[in-house]
């Protein structure tokens, strides 16, 4: 009896999952047909772009050139030095050459843009990208030493190389501003918001940045599209330089105008800053204490702390006199 219970009891659960599954098609239908509203979004009929492995990959070789031997997984020195490099910039030119083609046949067929002629510009990008990694390599040296001279935790340049997620987003930020810079759509965008996903660090590659810029411990920092910040300047965690409060329509009304602060040199901005706005200024070699709201510039020389907040102790009953 036992038996033929569970028997039946098994064959109801059968026949129900099937009956739920027997339903996917109509589902199916309706979401198919929920695909023709054009208030929602679709990429259907447009080539894949297959950001999560080739970004990756290419921010990797990226670092293979711009730190050689840190990243490698094999001894270099003088005698395979030509060859070690020659190859990762062959195999890097490879790969942001396709990826630059891509994003620009995209736009050209997606949005019936004019014709960038793809494959020759994309090749051009990626050859003066490359062109230009002895002068990241210098940049990032400066980014490496500043967080060295100023970080009494940091007991070596090897180990921020190694283990600073500041300086990896610096350094995906630096090469993805000079892809921005030479109107590569999407791309960029999407290498910096690949570092934000691996480090907390969410910087614009629009955003101006001076040479030896340094993010200490870095979790929760906005830099916004339009910063611009000089040199020798100093952040630490949650801090936001971004945008005033902004209206519906701001996507087509403000884009491309200036929408977030100016960081002259010399400046550090403590945990928790907050500083918004297009036309705020903040002046050269001024402090900027934790958790400080601004909205207005700041002259040169100057430092703005919000006052010690009153603390409350409750202490159990018996606390002793001492």
């Amino acid at each position: 009896m036992d038996d033929l219970f569970k028997k039946t009891v098994c064959q109801a659960e059968v026949d129900s999952v099937l009956g739920h599954r027997e339903e996917l098609p109509k589902a199916i239908k309706t979401i198919i047909k929920s695909m023709e509203d054009e208030r929602c979004f679709a990429h259907i009929g447009d080539d894949p772009i297959h950001f999560s492995t080739s970004v990756k990959e290419m921010i990797d070789k990226f670092r293979l050139i711009l730190f050689p031997g840190y990243f490698a997984t094999e001894k270099i020195d003088k005698a395979n030095l030509i060859y070690n490099i020659g190859q990762n910039v062959s195999q890097l030119y490879d790969i942001l050459s396709e990826q630059i083609i891509h994003v620009l046949r995209h736009d050209c067929l997606r949005y019936g843009k004019k014709c960038f002629e793809c494959d020759s510009s994309g090749n051009e990008i990626a050859l003066k990208t490359i062109q230009e990694i002895p002068n990241l390599r210098l940049a990032l040296a400066s980014d490496v030493r500043g967080v060295f001279d100023g970080d009494p935790a940091a007991k070596s340049y090897d180990e921020i190389i190694f283990s600073y997620p500041g300086l990896y987003a610096i350094a995906v930020y630096r090469v993805a501003h000079i892809l921005h810079n030479l109107k590569v759509p999407l791309l960029p965008r999407i290498m910096s918001e690949y570092a934000h996903s691996r480090t907390g660090i969410d910087i614009h590659p629009g955003a101006q940045i001076g040479e030896s810029f340094v993010i200490d411990h870095g979790t929760g920092i906005v830099v916004g599209e339009t910063s611009l910040i000089g040199k020798n300047v100093r952040v630490y965690q949650n801090v936001t330089i971004g945008a005033l409060s902004l209206p519906p329509d701001a996507g087509e009304t403000l884009r491309g105008s200036k929408r977030h602060p100016t960081i002259e040199d010399n400046v550090i901005i403590y945990s928790g800053a907050t500083i918004l706005g297009g036309e705020t200024v903040i002046g050269a070699r001024s402090v900027v204490g934790g958790n400080v709201w601004l909205t207005s510039s700041i002259p040169q020389d100057t430092k703005v702390f919000i006052e010690s907040p009153s603390l409350i102790y409750k202490y159990p009953e018996n606390k002793p006199d001492n």
